[in-house]
Order: structure tokens, then sequence, then C-alpha cells
């Protein structure tokens, strides 16, 4: 069944909203770390929206609006993202590091590419 265009925005939006919460350390102390607020996530949690949403949007990135410039970048936050969640899933241990850093800082650019507001 093929999706309508309202519900590719919707799936992008979603997706780019997943990538925020990657990129924002705050976010992550007080909900996967601290547990604190009315969103109930976790690390494994948004690992699995993001792959999960990465795929579709990758097959289908023409249908998803998103420019040769954006894809590039994502594909390469894609690549780093995938090999450090394969290799971590404790945000209190990793959420210090400079690999997870490196991580955070890559998703604002990819938040900027797609002009993303909160």
């Amino acid at each position: 069944m093929e999706l309508t265009a309202e519900e590719r925005r919707y799936i992008l939006k979603e997706f780019l909203r997943d990538i925020f919460h990657i990129s924002d350390k705050e976010y992550q102390r007080r909900i996967w770390i601290r547990g604190e607020g009315p969103e109930c996530d976790y690390f494994d949690e948004a690992v699995c929206r993001y792959s999960s949403s990465a795929d579709s949007i990758f097959a289908e990135r023409e249908k998803y609006g998103i420019s040769e410039v954006q894809l590039n970048l994502l594909k390469k936050f894609h690549e780093e993202f995938e090999k450090f969640w394969e290799e971590n899933d404790l945000p209190q241990i990793f959420i210090d590091t400079p690999e997870w850093t490196k991580i955070t800082l890559m998703a604002k650019e990819v938040l900027e590419v797609f002009d993303y507001q909160k």
C-alpha cells in the first residue's frame, strides 16, 4: 500500500524528532537516565524507532522530498550512529563520552540541513 504525501510528511517529522532527541543530552539525561517527565522513552526504543523509519526513508528518499545534500549528511550520521548503537546501550555510561558527543553534534548538523524546528 502506497503512503500518502501527508503520511510521508508525518513519518519524516517523527524521524527528525527522534534525531532531535539524539542531539539533546539534557533530554537524554532527563528521560533516558532519570526517567522524569511525561515521555516514556529509552535509548533502545529511540534506536528502534529511528532505524525502522530510516529504512523506509532511505529506500524512498525522493518521495520524502529529501535533497542530495540532506541525504549525504543523513547517511553519514546514520553510519556513525549505527556503529555506535551496536556497541553501546547504556546512556548512563556513554552520555559524556567523546564518541557520543560526536553523534549528538552530527545529529544537530542533520537537523540544521533539514531546517528542523522543535
